[in-house]
Parts: C-alpha cells; structure tokens; sequence
C-alpha cells in the first residue's frame, strides 16, 4: 500500500503525516496513528499501511515536526510535550483535522492508536473531547489528568499492555482503568505475560534497553483485539 505524505500546520511548524488510503473511494473509517518516543518512523508507517489493507484509511501522524534526529534528541521533544499537555493535543488534533477531511474518510467512524508515547497522545487527543468512536494504546504512557478530562472521552479505550513493562508499570494501568470506569468509560485492558515494553516493534531489540523487547505473540494478540474493538466502534460485526 502506498503512503501520500501530507502536511498540516500547528502553531508557528509544519508536520508532515503519510496517509493510506484502503478504502477504494467509498466512505471508510479512519485512524490516525500516533509513534512511539522515538519519532515517526517506519513502524507507524506499515501499521497504517496494514490498516489500509484492510479497507480504512489510516494516517500516520508526526507530532516532533522532525524526523532521523538522534534518539536523545527525539526523547528531549516527547519530554517537553509530556510537560506541555495543551500543545500535544493541539498538534494531536490538527493531524485529526487531515483525516477527518479526507474525501474518503467517513466523519463519524474516527479513532486513534497510539504506540508508547503514542498511546499518550492518542488518550490526550480522547481526553481533548475530539469525536473519537475508539481510542488504542498499545505499552501506552499515561499522563496525568483529571476527573473532567476522563469525563471527555467519548469512545471506547482499549489498553494492550505487558506485565513486565519496566517504563509503565501495569499498576499505573489498572489505575487509569479504574479512573475511566469512574468516568463511565467503556474500557478494556489486555495484559501479556512475560511482555516488556514497545512489544510491538521489532526493530527494539537491537537498541539493548533492559525490559524493551519484540514479542510476536502479544503483538499479534493485540492487533486481533484492536480490529475487534474497531468492529464494536464501527458497527462492522
């Protein structure tokens, strides 16, 4: 599936995003998806990509504004966007403003996945009140919020995540379940066992990180719960 790069101002940058589009010119859900703290890179590209082939159109969100920086570099921006919740729904939103304006996406059938500090985003674009029929993380972050930002998500929320995760504890996930179901958020979590962090990116091992690692059981685990979530969401099963 080829990918369209497509561009989107928020504030004084300019991000470009790449865009699949499955839908064979007919109205089709979209999705927007959110990397991982290291930048948009090729991980989100083929999920979007995958997700095209099956019918959506999916587009790859870039929330640095830059791509092939260092990882210390990359990490220096996800941290300044972790401590400026409003930019990173502004620029969440903007993306969502690409997709939900496509000629080919139905309005109505949106959500967002998200990837580690993807996962982050896409909860905050959720919290952001943005018309989201579900929302994804997979080894998703959690930032702070409060009882009205909960409140705002209007979508399912569905959790992948592992036991082992060294970055966020599965405490904090259960935490963040246990706040949504106060807010009368449909929810669900998935927990694997014996599954780190970024599980579902195979390039991670060769970084070396102490609890990162690929697991393709989890991965193809928590795709399979996605699309069903996505079939509850958009009325498809």
């Amino acid at each position: 599936m080829d990918l369209q790069p497509i561009s989107y101002d928020h504030g004084d940058r300019t991000f470009t995003g790449w865009l699949a589009d499955g839908s064979s010119g007919g109205p089709a859900p979209g999705i927007l998806v959110i990397h991982e703290g290291g930048g948009l890179a090729d991980h989100t590209k083929d999920r979007a990509a995958w997700l095209a082939d099956l019918g959506y159109v999916a587009y790859a969100m870039d929330l640095f504004g830059a791509t092939g920086l260092p990882l210390d570099e990359m990490r220096a921006i996800a941290q300044e966007l972790r401590a400026d919740v409003p930019t990173l729904r502004g620029r969440c939103n903007a993306a969502l403003g690409v997709l939900r304006d496509h000629a080919n996406v139905d309005p109505a059938r949106l959500t967002a996945i998200g990837h580690c500090f993807g996962g982050a985003a896409a909860i905050e674009l959720a919290r952001s009140g943005a018309p989201l029929a579900a929302v994804v993380g997979f080894h998703a972050g959690i930032l702070p919020g409060t009882k009205e930002d909960n409140r705002a998500i209007g979508g399912k929320v569905l959790l992948c995540h592992g036991v082992d995760d060294p970055v966020v504890p599965v405490a904090q996930i259960h935490a963040f379940a246990a706040d949504l179901e106060e807010a009368g958020v449909d929810w669900q979590v998935h927990v694997y066992g014996g599954v780190g962090h970024s599980f579902t990116n195979p390039a991670i091992d060769a970084l070396g990180y102490p609890g990162f690692f690929y697991h393709a059981t989890a991965e193809r685990r928590s795709w399979a719960a996605m699309l069903a979530l996505f079939g509850e969401a958009f009325g498809e099963r």
